[in-house]
């Protein structure tokens, strides 16, 4: 089997493993897109507000009200790329091979969409690290609102 085009098949495993350790920064993105993606230059922005959130409550402490606003961000972006992962993992073959590897000759069996032990293992340690990430995010959240109403209800009533 010729590929028809001259780039090289895109591989379901990588672009699972891409997604899982630089998806906050859309490396996934510039593998399987290339380097013209509008996504893959705009997914690194929430990202980084997100770690000026971690900064400022590293340096300032938790009184700081944007810290509280932008942590959530940061591990909101460790989730979706965590989810992206799994998305990528599990995706049929056929499909994989249909989205991203339009212009290659390749059916369900070749290497680059099949799923893997890699594939798997991916998708387990995405679902921990998502799952944390999405919590700790709902969390965040959850007590920076809850501590805003106590100090409203404070004020008004004195």
């Amino acid at each position: 089997m010729t590929a028809i085009t001259s780039r090289s098949p895109k591989s379901k495993t990588i672009a699972a493993w891409l997604a899982f350790l630089f998806g906050s920064l859309g490396l996934h993105r510039l593998y399987l897109f290339g380097i013209k993606d509008i996504g893959f230059w705009l997914t690194p922005l929430p990202t980084a507000a997100g770690l000026v959130g971690l900064a400022r409550f590293y340096n300032i402490g938790q009184d700081d009200l944007l810290a509280w606003i932008l942590i959530p961000v940061f591990g909101i972006c460790i989730a979706v790329a965590c989810g992206t992962a799994i998305f990528y993992a599990l995706m049929a073959p056929a499909r994989w091979q249909a989205k991203y590897n339009p212009g290659h000759d390749l059916d369900d069996t070749h290497p680059s969409g099949l799923t893997n032990w890699l594939s798997v293992m991916v998708v387990v340690c995405a679902l921990m690290i998502g799952a944390v990430a999405l919590m700790s995010s709902l969390v965040m959240s959850f007590q920076a609102y809850f501590e805003s109403q106590v100090e409203a209800a404070r004020a008004i009533s004195q």
